[in-house]
């Protein structure tokens, strides 16, 4: 009833898919990261110099790494080391008892392993929406898009990517960030999503076509005063009126989701302007500073 030992395969490409039924375009201010199930666990069942694992961590990492740096939020999946017959349900009927046999194995692979920002949802059946809060903590954060990478796709990724769509969360499948039992069962992942449910993308659409419509249409603040303009109405505070341009924009008030928003906005008409450079220093003057340089790269005036 357990999963078989696994074998590595070639990771399909893009160009051997169909086209699909959609053309939803990834943009940072919509979309979330889901890491599905990359427990010790389920990674183990291949070997440990398996080639199509490291490339498939190596593209989560990267992937992870672009998210972090534009301030779209990382969630991940994780089976629970304990896990009660009665929890397991039909689970053990399919699988047996499945990681709760083996719960040495329980952490996340140690290149992958989450930072205290990231969301680790609790994985009781096959699609990480069930018995979780992860539609609720994605519309708290206006997040209506998720990628979709980890293992197994035709199982969990698959089963959560559909599940994504009846919620109305345009899901995509990163084709070279996923793993399965086999090729077949890989490429039959894709081509459901592709014709009913959602997107198939890869690695470097990931990190390169994201795009914010938005922020293309406003562009960047203009000028120091159209800075300060915008970013006022966001402060919760009294004496936002007051604050001087060396003044730390948390302490009036304003949240990491604002800054999440910002950095989407600001990040594709500026690179060096991302969610960790904001928050970093959040104030007046440096963000200006940061916008700065981009007339200067450019030649705009400001």
């Amino acid at each position: 009833m357990t999963i078989a030992r696994l074998t590595d395969y070639s990771l399909p490409q893009l160009s051997e898919l169909p086209l699909g039924k959609v053309d939803w375009k990834l943009d940072n201010s919509r979309a979330a990261l889901l890491i599905h199930d990359m427990q010790d666990y389920f990674v183990n069942f291949w070997p440990q110099d398996s080639q199509l694992i490291t490339q498939v961590i190596h593209n989560l990492v990267t992937i992870r790494t672009y998210c972090r740096a534009n301030g779209i939020p990382v969630f991940y999946t994780a089976q629970p080391a304990r896990q009660h017959d009665e929890e397991r349900g039909l689970l053990n009927d399919m699988w047996g008892q499945g990681l709760p046999k083996a719960p040495e194995q329980k952490n996340i692979v140690a290149a992958l392993t989450p930072e205290h920002d990231d969301v680790v949802l609790t994985k009781w059946r096959y699609s990480a929406f069930f018995r979780s809060d992860l539609a609720e903590q994605m519309a708290d954060l206006g997040r209506d898009q998720l990628i979709i990478g980890g293992v197994y796709a035709h199982i969990g990724c698959l089963t959560t990517a559909n599940e994504a769509f009846m919620r109305n969360i345009q899901p995509f499948m990163v084709s070279d960030a996923l793993a399965d039992f086999s090729r077949d069962e890989h490429l039959m992942a894709l081509h459901y999503t592709l014709g009913r449910c959602g997107r198939v993308v890869d690695t470097q659409e990931v990190v390169t076509a994201i795009t914010t419509a938005e922020a293309q249409s406003e562009g960047l603040p203009a000028s120091f005063a159209a800075l300060r303009h915008e970013i006022l109405p966001l402060l919760d505070d009294e004496d936002a009126d007051e604050i001087e341009n060396d003044d730390n924009l948390i302490d009036y008030g304003l949240d990491s989701i604002h800054i999440m928003n910002l950095a989407s906005r600001w990040n594709p008409l500026a690179p060096q302007i991302n969610f960790m450079e904001l928050a970093k220093t959040p104030t007046l003057h440096h963000w200006w500073q940061l916008m700065q340089k981009q007339v200067t790269t450019t030649g705009e005036a400001a």
